[in-house]
């Protein structure tokens, strides 16, 4: 709504500013009060006060810092209060405060949220705390005021006048029972002002309506009950009521104008020549009555008086037709009420005899012919009735003349009538013909017409039909511009703009179909869910499509994001919609198709074959609703179909595919030339087809699949997205083909559709994936030219299959669903074959990698950007990853639009994009990356020596998988011996497992033989010195930095090139040291054992570091808020703690703080802007997901994500001796001879600790798991 800015201001009274000391005093002293105040002590009485005094206080605190934990503990604590005042003695006297205490937490959270649900139940509590509080009450006017708050805080978000009438109620009765020197009265006088505005805002001007009102009563005061004229008065008055009811909706208004009919009549006898006049107003407020109120009695009462009217007129008398034109209109609302037909040929009688009765030349004649084309219209449906209806149509616009305001009503009518033949015919002259009428009702209708909503949305219609006929984008885009004017020339308060807003959503549907653009379904979504809330929950067939529509958009974006609530809300919405219509109802067969399309969703997504056969049964019932020869039926027939072939390939049915065969071959056949959607059903016919061969093996229908396919595509636009699909469903139709054939035709003609199906863009990336992967397959046999193209246009795929706008947990399940890591593996090792290893390096990158690197891609440095553009980037990323945003896809739009604007700056045509080889090998400028490739053929090393270097190839022959998976597992049965926990276990494990004290010679042995394995096949090959491991596949978490003597070699890990690439690239903002050291021995709960060591490992630490700035959390100041406020300030980090490692949400890991933890997807969305290092002394910080184990999101990986350059961390857990120890060491040798310590050293730093270990012939078991990762 449009809410001037002083009310704006009203609404939200809480702004930030400095802390009073005092509130935060009474804070904390409440909140001791509260846990002094058990709930089984006898003072049980007092905690209720002491619990609205803490929200009390809480809510003053959150005015003062906009916390909003403070706002949600207050409204904790005034729940609590109200439930004590359930139970206790006397509990129900104070109820009414605690309720309007409640309801003010509530409110203001709205206000902060905006969340309707808590608007709702503030109004809620109010109401209790008001009927429960006596008028004599000095607290009742308090109450009232703040109801009335929360009405006008509802209607100015719904637009809802029965909130507005509410607010005005209780904001009068407040002022009323408040005294004429109250404190309070001149805020409860102003708040009634403001409820005054608003609806003066909303209705305009009604200072004639006012005035006419005003002399009406005036004139009945000064008329003797007696008079002769008081009848005559009286309906004068209520015709003016009946007008401020029109312009207002105010109940009161038409109750007083049907009172005033009544008495009217009531005044009147039978012989009196005006009785017939007042009974018919008297009928026509009884019909509003019935529009507003949809009580039947009211229509029936209509009905009576309406006859009792026409009884009375004499035959000649020329209001007779008239009279006999309004019961028409009551008979009508009664037959769309119950379908009698009684009632409608009772209409259809009446008004034909009202058009028999009125002259040729009466202008009202072409009003009467109108209405009857309309009485039609409400028949059967049949073709007849649709012929008469356009007649008197016709007739109706024939003798309106040119320059008359109905004549554009009527030829609305007309072009009406016209659309509903052309859609049950597909003539395309009606629809020629609809167009150039409603161009011409345009033109005749001037800006600011009421009715000029209405037709703008009539003309958008008929624009959106001949684009599904002929698939122009034009015609889309002048059907979303008459849209788009439609809605704007309707105020935001008009009952009507529902419609136009669910129009426009449809549009804007179709556009996002063709063109795939976010910001259209975007769009869509917002319009649809402000046309449900204009319509609320009333239970009406008017409700279905509306929640159709919601329905339909919820589904495009789950098919978008994947997420799975999008669909169980699009179900529901479809559901009601259904629901809420009878099964005549012309409309309910399009619902039917949404439900089921639904149903088939879900099917795919979790495999319930219950889904799909409701689906079938759904699909089927929609068909049976649509004749034979409507324009739709072939669209309906291939919905069908297509869920039958879903179930054959589920069930092997036969009976299913010919079923679906058949039905394909009939959308075809009754679907005309030059028809848009011809394309798509000779494409299902020729998935048909080919299925069929599959099953039979029979010859000709591999033939008639690819002919199908190819007339397919011919009938397909170049820049129509599903053309892409086509070509590719093509060409696997060419290679079973070929398969057969063996022509050399017939594979040129697949490496060309595919090439030329990934020249433009897809609506269905996993199609096209799947396909590449299959080409690239296909290629690998018969032609391996094409290898590197069909690997590289699958995973070019991956940003739009991982799409950054999804949840991690989203992405980790299209990663899995979609395997990923094999598909990587495949394609390095085939790319491996060819020589091709700079192509091997950046598919590994891409695959391997992908979510890891768009964490990193919202932390990225954007330093050497424009300073406008950098802000503009590091606020939109800090609003999509921050998961605050109420409008993430605007954002995401947005950041894409200015990702365009940043690449075509000089030195950034890469940004955030797959780096190319010649960008990926500057990774390697601290020492050569070694990349380990697992697969089940060979496994192999790839090795980037030198920035400058091109990459090389060392072959492992005598590595298999199989060999890694045994030492994978000989590993972990050897921790296991070791009570320490390994990677494969999804148990929580503290940093210092309570290990037995043995270290028998036979385990120490094995863990011996696993390390010389590793150094034999794997790392005697490596020389010496500083270098990377880039593990994947079955080597990951192994040892490979503990296979050799530690002067050799100083390991790193890393997760990516890419992180390597912006590690080294980071210029922190703060150039002076701030450590923080962070250590929790107990984190007062049953998170873990106390950790005896750390207190002395934290003294070590902030010993050496004497001279510089060191910050140290221990104990009870661990708390998640403190170190989360040094995590945003510090360049280094130390913690010693417990941690879990989450295999299952490899997000949700996390370390173990005092009363709290630290996940890690927290840790991914804060800014570090001064991050440069972090020791994770706790347990399993190198520990990944062990079905994503190339994703490295594990808590170090996380850490060097969320912007750290290095880190140090554990493969699993340590022991409590050698934290101290290795601490000492590391730190010692960063800050020797008092120098500033710098990331690159760690490692080495790292080495000199483990080399002590050894020295100290410590178990394998200890010395093994510290890691280094990153620069």
């Amino acid at each position: 709504m449009n809410i001037s800015a002083d009310t704006v201001s009203t609404q939200n009274r809480c702004f930030p500013h400095e802390l009073d000391s005092g509130t935060q005093d009474t804070v904390e002293r409440l909140e001791q009060c509260v846990k002094n105040t058990l709930p089984w002590q006898r003072s049980q009485r007092t905690r209720p006060g002491h619990l609205h005094r803490l929200a009390k206080a809480l809510r003053t605190r959150y005015c003062s810092t906009g916390d909003l934990n403070d706002l949600e503990n207050s409204l904790k604590a005034d729940q609590q209060a109200l439930e004590i005042t359930q139970v206790i003695r006397r509990g129900y006297l104070s109820k009414p405060f605690y309720l309007h205490s409640l309801a003010t937490s509530f409110r203001a959270r709205y206000r902060r949220s905006g969340n309707l649900i808590d608007l709702d139940t503030a109004v809620e509590n109010d109401q209790q705390a008001i009927e429960l509080t006596p008028t004599e009450d000095p607290s009742k006017a308090f109450r009232l005021q703040s109801l009335a708050s929360s009405f006008r805080d509802r209607y100015r978000r719904l637009g809802n006048l029965l909130d507005l009438e509410a607010a005005l109620r209780n904001d009068r009765q407040a002022v009323e029972l408040t005294p004429e020197n109250h404190p309070s009265r001149a805020g409860r006088v102003h708040n009634l002002a403001l409820s005054l505005r608003d609806r003066y805002q909303r209705l305009g001007d009604i200072n004639d309506l006012d005035a006419a009102l005003h002399n009406g009563q005036e004139a009945i005061l000064l008329t003797d009950e007696g008079d002769s004229s008081r009848a005559g008065y009286l309906h004068s008055l209520s015709l003016s009521f009946r007008c401020r009811y029109q312009k207002l909706g105010e109940e009161k208004d038409l109750e007083t104008a049907l009172h005033m009919r009544r008495e009217a009549a009531g005044l009147t006898s039978d012989s009196n020549p005006k009785r017939a006049e007042y009974l018919q107003s008297l009928a026509v407020s009884l019909h509003d009555r019935y529009e507003k109120l949809g009580e039947a009695e009211d229509l029936n009462s209509a009905l009576q008086n309406h006859r009792e009217a026409i009884h009375l007129t004499q035959e000649g008398d020329p209001e007779r037709a008239r009279r006999l034109q309004s019961m028409t209109l009551s008979l009508s609302a009664r037959y769309q009420r119950f379908h009698e037909p009684k009632d409608l040929d009772a209409a259809l009688k009446s008004n034909q005899e009202a058009v028999d009765l009125t002259p040729l030349d009466d202008p009202q004649r072409a009003g009467r012919l109108q209405n009857l084309g309309k009485v039609f219209l409400m028949g059967s449906g049949s073709l007849g009735d649709l012929e008469a209806a356009l007649e008197k149509f016709k007739e109706a616009v024939h003798l309106t003349p040119h320059g008359y305001a109905e004549r554009a009503d009527r030829l609305q009518s007309v072009a009406g009538v016209l659309t509903e033949r052309y859609q049950r015919l597909g003539a395309p002259k009606d629809l020629e013909d609809t167009l150039r009428i409603k161009e011409e009702i345009a033109q005749l209708t001037p800006e600011g017409d009421p009715k000029q909503p209405v037709r703008l949305q009539a003309l958008a219609i008929s624009l959106r039909d001949q684009y599904h006929r002929f698939g122009k984008l034009d015609d889309l885009e002048a059907a979303l511009i008459q849209a788009k004017a439609a809605v704007e020339a309707t105020p935001e308060w008009d009952f009507a703009r529902r419609l136009y807003l669910q129009n426009l959503a449809v549009l804007l549907i179709d556009r996002y179909l063709r063109l795939g653009e976010l910001k259209d379904l975007d769009a869509a979504l917002k319009y649809d869910l402000e046309a449900v809330e204009l319509t609320g929950q009333k239970s009406t067939t008017d409700a279905a499509g509306f929640w159709h529509s919601l329905a339909m958009s919820l589904r495009f974006r789950y098919q978008r994001l994947g997420e799975m609530k999008d669909l169980e809300a699009a179900l529901q919405k479809a559901r009601n919609a259904v629901d809420l219509t009878s099964e005549n109802d012309p409309d309910r067969s399009r619902y039917l198709q949404g439900l089921g399309a639904l149903l088939r969703e879900r099917y795919q997504c979790l495999g319930n074959v219950k889904d799909l056969s409701t689906a079938v049964q759904n699909f089927r019932e929609a068909v049976s609703m649509i004749p034979d020869n409507h324009p739709e039926r072939p669209g309906y027939l291939h919905t069908l179909s297509i869920a039958l072939t879903d179930r054959y390939l589920r069930l092997s049915d036969l009976k299913d595919l010919e079923a679906a065969f058949q039905m394909h071959k009939e959308a075809v056949e009754q679907t005309p030339e030059g028809h848009h959607e011809k394309s798509l059903y000779l494409h299902s016919l020729a998935m048909s087809f080919g299925l069929k061969y599959k099953a039979l093996g029979k010859m000709k229908d591999l033939e008639s699949a690819v002919a199908q396919h190819k007339e397919a595509v011919n009938l397909t636009a170049e820049e129509h997205p599903d053309r892409a699909r086509r070509l590719q469903s093509l060409a696997v139709s060419l290679i079973d083909q070929y398969h057969r054939s063996g022509d050399p035709e017939d594979l040129q003609a697949i490496h060309t559709n595919y090439i030329n199906s990934f020249k433009g863009s897809s609506l269905t990336p996993e199609m096209s994936w799947n396909n590449a992967l299959h080409w690239a397959s296909f290629t690998e046999h018969f032609d391996c030219s094409h290898c590197e193209t069909a690997y590289m246009a699958a995973f070019d795929l991956l940003p739009e299959l991982l799409w950054i706008g999804s949840s991690i947990p989203v992405r980790h399940a299209a990663v899995k669903r979609l395997d990923v890591p094999q598909a990587t593996s495949n394609a390095i090792r085939t790319l491996i074959n060819v020589s091709n290893l700079t192509s091997s390096v950046k598919i590994m990158e891409q695959g391997l990698a992908t979510i890891f690197q768009q964490m990193l891609q919202l932390k990225t440095g954007v330093e050497r950007l424009q300073p406008e553009l950098a802000n503009r980037f590091q606020n939109l990323s800090h609003q999509l990853y921050s998961g605050y945003t109420d409008d993430p896809m605007r954002v995401i739009n947005d950041r894409n639009d200015l990702l365009k604007e940043i690449r075509s700056e000089e030195g950034f045509k890469y940004f955030l994009l797959p780096n190319p080889y010649s960008v990926l090998q500057q990774a390697s400028q601290g020492g050569p990356i070694v990349i380990l490739n697992s697969h089940k053929d060979h496994c192999d090393a790839v090795i980037i020596p030198q920035p400058t270097s091109v990459p090389v190839h060392v072959p492992l022959p005598s590595v298999t998988l199989d060999l890694l998976t045994s030492q994978q597992k000989k590993l972990k049965d050897l921790l296991g011996q070791c009570n320490v926990r390994n990677r494969g276990e999804a148990v929580f494990s503290s940093r210092f497992g309570k290990r037995e004290n043995f270290s028998s010679k036979s385990t120490q042995e094995c863990f011996k033989d696993i390390l010389d394995w590793l150094w034999t096949h794997i790392v005697h090959d490596i020389r010496g010195g500083r270098l990377w491991w880039l593990p994947t596949g079955a080597f990951t978490g192994l040892p490979l930095h503990a296979t050799s003597e530690t002067d050799q070699f100083i390991h790193s890990y890393t997760a990516t090139l890419g992180s390597l690439l912006e590690a080294y690239g980071k210029r922190p903002l703060r150039t002076e040291l701030k450590l923080s050291v962070v250590g929790v021995t107990h984190t007062n709960s049953n998170g873990g054992n106390a950790l005896r060591g750390v207190e002395r490992e934290l003294r070590k630490i902030v010993s050496t570091a004497k001279g510089f700035l060191v910050q140290s959390l221990e104990g009870e100041g661990a708390t998640v808020e403190a170190v989360t406020d040094q995590l945003q300030s510090c360049s280094w980090l130390h913690l010693a703690c417990h941690g879990k490692q989450d295999l299952f949400e490899p997000t949700k890991s996390h370390l173990l703080l005092y009363g709290g933890i630290l996940e890690l997807e927290t840790i991914l969305r804060m800014p570090l802007p001064n991050a440069q290092f972090v020791f994770l002394a706790a347990c399993q910080t190198a520990m990944g997901d062990a079905e994503l184990v190339n994703e490295s999101f594990h808590l170090g990986g996380g850490f060097i994500a969320a912007g750290f350059q290095g880190a140090i961390g554990t493969m699993w857990s340590m022991n409590d001796d050698d934290g101290p120890t290795v601490a000492e060491i590391v730190y010692s040798h960063l800050f020797r001879d008092g120098r500033q310590p710098q990331p690159s050293d760690a490692a080495e730093a790292l080495q000199l600790a483990v080399r002590e270990l050894r020295n100290r012939k410590v178990p394998y078991e200890r010395w093994i798991p510290f890691i280094h990762m990153g620069v």
